[in-house]
């Protein structure tokens, strides 16, 4: 496995690829209605660790993945993920002021632009992800079955479920059973999806993208968990955002519910739990483990 060192300057490398392929994919600010295109890049190039599309290419590279129809996944990914991070800072939601160490969306632009931007980003997603149709007309059958993938881990069974569900659960005790029922749609849904896109385009079987959407499950929860400790311990420095936001907003979380040293010992278990199942997977890739357990046991 590779030093922290390497695993650094590797992870940076990559993340620059990333930046590449989401510049490529980003539309042209032309138009009447170039300031929601401007707002869309503003948001979607606003830094951040890149994750979904980093675990897709890298669950790809761990099939030996061929297919030229990952660019446009891993771009449109990003684009779901970031316009749930829009929309999440909206003054009917989380009304958060600072993103990613700069000023929120709605901030910069106006609630309503906030909106837009985010609308516009899921529709675009799509957009681009069907470009991959053209890109490799030959996978098409992959590409259907990454489409399906995509759409219902971002909809009301995934992402946007565990939503209504933390939105409406906001303010009030809840059981560690509806919390962990939104992480995992909340959170965990959009890891599988991108984890489970780059198996199903990398050719593995429909035994590995099941055991691919384990993995991605229990890493997504522990990613959750995390993040809960953090908002609790880290700062708004370290973090680029507020912290102790779940108090704010009166959120019951895993610190709430169990303590920290209970959450961070779920934290672990669920980390031993998908490094375990990667084992079994007739693939090897030690940067892909490598980033599984940094993002878990991350400090921001």
């Amino acid at each position: 496995m590779n030093s922290k060192n390497d695993f650094d300057i590797q992870c940076s490398r990559k993340v620059q690829e990333i930046e590449t392929v989401l510049q490529d994919y980003l539309p042209r600010q032309k138009g009447y209605q170039s300031i929601i295109m401007e707002a869309m890049s503003y948001s979607l190039l606003a830094g951040g660790k890149r994750l979904r599309p980093m675990l897709m290419k890298e669950t790809y590279d761990l099939f030996n993945g061929r297919s030229k129809a990952l660019k446009p996944f891993m771009a449109a990914i990003e684009m779901i993920h970031t316009y749930s991070l829009v929309h999440d800072d909206l003054p009917a939601m989380d009304n958060d002021e600072y993103r990613r160490g700069r000023r929120t969306t709605h901030v910069v632009y106006g609630e309503d632009m906030g909106i837009l931007a985010g609308d516009a980003l899921l529709n675009y997603a799509f957009e681009t992800a069907f470009k991959a149709f053209v890109t490799e007309p030959e996978d098409s059958l992959l590409i259907g079955r990454a489409l399906g993938v995509l759409g219902e881990k971002a909809g009301i069974y995934g992402m946007i479920g565990g939503q209504v569900i933390d939105v409406r659960e906001t303010g009030r005790d809840i059981s560690k059973e509806v919390l962990d029922t939104i992480y995992e749609l909340k959170t965990a849904a959009l890891i599988e999806s991108a984890m489970m896109i780059g198996a199903i385009l990398g050719g593995a079987s429909e035994e590995e993208v099941k055991a691919v959407e384990q993995i991605a499950g229990n890493v997504g929860i522990a990613f959750q968990i995390q993040d809960d400790i953090l908002d609790v311990v880290s700062s708004s420095e370290v973090l680029g955002k507020p912290v102790h936001s779940d108090e704010k907003n009166k959120k019951t979380t895993y610190v709430t519910l169990l303590g920290i040293e209970e959450a961070a010992r779920t934290v672990e278990e669920l980390s031993q739990k998908a490094v375990s199942l990667l084992h079994q997977l007739p693939g090897r890739n030690a940067y892909l483990e490598q980033l599984l357990m940094q993002l878990i046991h991350r400090d921001k």
